[in-house]
């Protein structure tokens, strides 16, 4: 029986895990955090999930709040304009609805998976030394933790990594009470120079709630998060960023209250790229998936997806390798395979939108206001953003795909108006 050791028990280490346990591998999970600490925990991410991000999960029967999480069944794009209110508003409906489980609802129950199947869970704190003591008793060590020690070893890829410093300061805050859509959805808000705000229905430890995500531009008016300290300053904030910049969101938190203390988060971290292996000192290689070698920023909702898309991609390309040896050679394949596939240009998705947006870039958003199936083309793109390009970027390729959606003579006479 072979052995894979990972070290990290967040989404992308346990389904791989479960993933490979359920093909008769044995599995070590190396993780620092008890499940009940991770429950009572501090929220760690939104974790808006797409459709096939969810089939995957699906597919290895960890599905286990289907008809019990809220669905998002749309995504609503506004955008705020003179006399606060929004100058631009448009909504596509999703056939393949996403939903967003709290970490702290699913880590503990995967876990719980994991060690029903006869994995292998160690609560420590992984060393250097812990790590290629796994390198040697094992036939494979992943690295799923980009935190501490051993995540400091993978080294930034300066090529794929546009930026070194933050591009947004980051609020999130779980919250009852708030009024909900109908049906549920997402609302992606934009405040023009400002930042960005979304809103989706989620499932924590206390039930049904919303996740609020704030996006502030480094230095402006919402990257107002250093001098908050407390639960009720953090609500506070957060309802003060919704009456100034988005009013019409703040019109459905007249009653919200905190799901609990821990349900709040601000911080900030540059996207990031990684290389994907680190040498240990005995000479064997370790490597790195999902957050430890390719972070997204939350203003696209990928990261999570990306962790089920990384821990799909790695269980197939193990399971593909048979017996063969996992050596530095097929890991660098395997993150490379994975990165040509889908993490490039999600990776280029997720940065652009970014930085301001092209002339191009916002006639394509206006423009899909008066056209629903560009609306939805757009919207359906998030389940798999290198679907995005090149039209969202390109001029040209976007006339082509207008011409595709619509007929011709609309598709120029609707960027015609936009110019």
């Amino acid at each position: 029986m072979r052995t894979i050791a990972i070290v990290g028990g967040g989404h992308a280490g346990l389904q791989l895990g479960i993933g490979l346990l359920q093909h008769k591998y044995g599995v070590t999970i190396v993780t620092d955090r008890e499940p009940d600490a991770v429950r009572k925990g501090r929220i760690m991410s939104s974790q808006g999930m797409q459709h096939t991000a969810l089939e995957y999960e699906r597919k290895l029967g960890l599905n286990y709040w289907d008809g019990v999480a809220p669905t998002h069944h749309f995504i609503e794009f506004s955008s705020l304009g003179q006399g606060g209110k929004p100058d631009l508003v448009w909504r596509a409906e999703r056939p393949n609805p996403g939903n967003s489980v709290c970490q702290r609802v699913k880590i503990p129950r995967w876990t719980e998976e994991f060690q029903r199947l006869g994995g292998d869970l160690r609560l420590s704190s992984a060393t250097i030394a812990d790590v290629d003591a796994l390198a040697q008793s094992h036939d494979l060590v992943i690295i799923a933790a980009g935190k501490g020690e051993i995540g400091k070893l993978f080294q930034r890829d300066g090529k794929r990594s546009p930026f070194d410093k933050p591009q947004r300061a980051l609020g999130l805050t779980y919250v009852f009470g708030m009024r909900p859509t109908e049906p549920h959805g997402v609302t992606f808000n934009v405040a023009p120079g400002v930042g960005e705000y979304l809103v989706m229905p989620a499932l924590t430890t206390g039930g049904e709630c919303h996740a609020m995500v704030y996006e502030g531009q480094i230095g402006g008016p919402m990257d107002c998060w250093s001098d908050v300290k407390t639960p009720a300053e953090h609500l506070a904030r957060s309802k003060e960023i919704l009456e100034r910049f988005f009013p019409w969101e703040s019109a459905r938190c007249a009653s919200i209250e905190l799901t609990d203390e821990n349900a709040m988060l601000s911080g900030r971290f540059a996207p990031t790229v990684r290389k994907p292996l680190i040498s240990l000192p005995s000479g064997r290689s370790a490597l790195g998936i999902a957050d430890v070698v390719m972070v997204n920023d939350p203003l696209t909702g990928q990261g999570s997806n990306n962790a089920s898309k990384f821990a799909w991609h790695y269980l197939h390309k193990i399971l593909d390798r048979g017996d063969q040896p996992f050596d530095a050679a097929w890991m660098e394949e395997v993150f490379e395979s994975f990165w040509c596939q889908q993490g490039c240009l999600t990776t280029e998705w997720s940065n652009r939108m970014l930085a301001p947006h092209t002339r191009h870039m916002h006639d394509v958003i206006v423009a899909a206001k008066d056209h629903p199936r560009l609306a939805q083309h757009f919207v359906d793109c998030f389940d798999h953003p290198p679907h995005f390009f090149p039209w969202l970027f390109d001029r040209q390729a976007a006339e082509v795909m207008f011409g595709e959606i619509f007929s011709a003579r609309e598709a120029a006479g609707s960027l015609a108006q936009c110019a």
